[in-house]
């Protein structure tokens, strides 16, 4: 596997509210350094980066415009010369202008991190596949909370990581580490 020269870093909601104790406990503790570990490629070799913010509908919401959950972590705060994207729902193509900015780029390959698995990435990924993106996914730069599954059964944040990296791998993208990436290109 490739990654092509305009291959796009598509970030995905590391704003302080995904940071708020009331989401519960997570997996992947060392996510956000390899989040900045590919943002660091990314940038030194002038690939696209993409920010994509989360602006909720739902006053319950740790993303609800006008509290500091939506404000993005510093570490994570864009530069000028890249995109940014505003979503209302988990799928960063849904009701924005995201796939016309990658289409008029040319940008055919995606590179998807960020939070959580089996919302915003899982939704966002699916999409992508779905539009034809050759879209990848680094399960070590994405992470996920608890959650109760359909029957009420208590699952741990790497039982639905996990999961969710199921329902794409092999159909709407290719799962794989950081290391691999940067091997990549």
């Amino acid at each position: 596997m490739e990654l092509l020269e305009n291959a796009a870093l598509i970030l995905i909601d590391q704003q302080k509210g995904i940071l708020h104790p009331r989401l519960g406990p997570r997996n992947n503790p060392e996510a956000e350094l390899r989040m900045l570990e590919l943002l660091a490629h990314w940038r030194d070799s002038a690939r696209p980066v993409i920010h994509v913010h989360h602006l909720s509908r739902s006053p319950e919401s740790v993303f609800w415009p006008g509290q500091s959950g939506v404000e993005v972590q510093e570490r994570f705060e864009p530069l000028a010369s890249e995109g940014l994207v505003q979503k209302q729902v988990p799928d960063a193509f849904c009701g924005t202008n995201l796939e016309v900015q990658l289409r008029s780029a040319g940008i055919g390959q995606l590179v998807i991190v960020g939070v959580a698995t089996n919302n915003s990435v899982e939704s966002t990924a699916r999409t992508a596949g779905n539009l034809g993106f050759d879209t990848w996914v680094a399960e070590d730069a994405c992470y996920t909370f608890d959650k109760a599954d359909y029957f009420g059964n208590a699952r741990t944040a790497a039982e639905v990581h996990a999961m969710s990296l199921g329902n794409l791998h092999g159909e709407y993208a290719t799962v794989m580490g950081v290391k691999r990436i940067l091997q990549a290109g």
